[in-house]
């Protein structure tokens, strides 16, 4: 008989098995989180699957159809509490008590008022062994979108800055094509698809002219979203943005001061119109986030500018920062990377905690999490 060391290692292997592959969904999954499940049987796999573009199937679903008759008797090993609501589909608990699974492990509890519990009740009471919590600090890495949408409802915001070491993205002229390398770039591309949404300001929009989408086939099953921060709904028809919303989706974020035939024009091209309450500083970032969890997103990538970067960050609504370091410097009057923030105390800085470091071609990429006092 294995030692409960031994089993946890056993657990703790599969497991690992099934957040890699809730890792693959990231981006594609939204409005449902991106679950990983493996269905183990005498110490190997026998069946696998991942939440499907756009959150249907479930990952229990598809794992247990390629187990097939194996799957009696078997153990599932699940990133996410497994769902106890009927909703488009059955719940996912009732399928693997339906199927004859012996044995349960868990990741991570789903804080939706929904489940939060009730699925891995619903297996216990049906006699099977139910173990919590395997693994949970990597699950919950991959499933904090979701979590931050059910828990704040808003999406998870990750601020993505290219900089010199002096934190300048373009020179005096506005030159900023490119600070850092095509390893850099294609870094950025992979964090395009792992968001389900990406979002710019106007004024990088209209100096960068950037499609906002991802390119990598990998990420194709569902387009990115593309978020436009344009209060005054200055985006020209003309632009490849607005051109492409009926492939892509596009939404505009702006405020009750847009002229009505500017917004008429951008809906007929298919461009979806978010009006957002104003602030002193602009369109209010709490309410923008607030609207656009609404939607059902979980995650943005933020690319620029500086303005709309100091807007989220003034808010305290950065999750994440992810700073791509050129080796360079611009000097006093290269355009800075992030704008005024007011602060006139370090304490009041916001605060981010080292998560990960790469060197990505010539440049550095640094993963931040944010520290905020509890």
């Amino acid at each position: 008989m294995a030692s409960q060391a031994e089993a946890l290692a056993h657990d703790r292997h599969f497991m690992r098995a099934a957040i890699a592959l809730s890792a693959r969904g990231s981006g594609t999954t939204w409005p449902n989180p991106s679950v990983g499940c493996v269905i183990v049987a005498e110490g190997f796999i026998v069946g696998q699957g991942t939440t499907a573009p756009g959150g249907r199937p479930h990952a229990e679903v598809q794992a247990l159809a390629m187990a097939g008759s194996q799957v009696r008797g078997a153990c599932a090993y699940v990133t996410l509490e497994p769902c106890a609501h009927h909703g488009q589909t059955p719940p996912c608990a009732q399928a693997l008590i339906e199927a004859g699974v012996a044995r349960v492990v868990i990741a991570c509890r789903d804080p939706d008022p929904r489940v939060d519990g009730k699925g891995a009740a619903m297996l216990r009471a049906a006699g099977i062994e139910v173990v919590e919590d395997v693994e949970k600090a990597a699950a919950e890495r991959i499933l904090a979108p979701f979590f931050t949408r059910v828990r704040l409802g808003r999406p998870l915001i990750t601020l993505k800055l290219a900089a010199t070491l002096d934190g300048k993205i373009a020179t005096l002229s506005g030159e900023s094509q490119w600070i850092t390398g095509a390893a850099a770039r294609a870094q950025g591309q992979i964090l395009r698809g792992e968001h389900d949404a990406v979002m710019a300001g106007i004024s990088t929009v209209l100096a960068d002219n950037p499609d906002l989408s991802c390119r990598l086939p990998k990420y194709s099953a569902r387009p990115t979203v593309r978020i436009v921060w344009d209060s005054t709904a200055r985006l020209p028809v003309t632009h490849a943005l607005a051109l492409s919303a009926r492939k892509k989706p596009v939404f505009l974020l702006h405020s009750k001061r847009a002229e009505a035939d500017r917004l008429a024009a951008l809906a007929a091209l298919g461009v979806s119109l978010i009006e957002i309450s104003e602030g002193a500083e602009g369109l209010d970032p709490a309410a923008a986030l607030w609207l656009l969890g609404e939607q059902g997103l979980t995650s943005i990538l933020v690319e620029g500018g500086a303005k709309l970067a100091a807007s989220l960050l003034a808010a305290q609504l950065v999750d994440r920062l992810v700073w791509f370091s050129a080796p360079s410097v611009l000097g006093a009057d290269g355009m800075s990377a992030i704008g005024a923030l007011g602060i006139a105390a370090l304490y009041a800085s916001p605060r981010f905690t080292p998560i990960a470091t790469q060197r990505v071609g010539d440049d550095l990429m640094q993963v931040f999490d944010s520290l905020r006092a509890s």
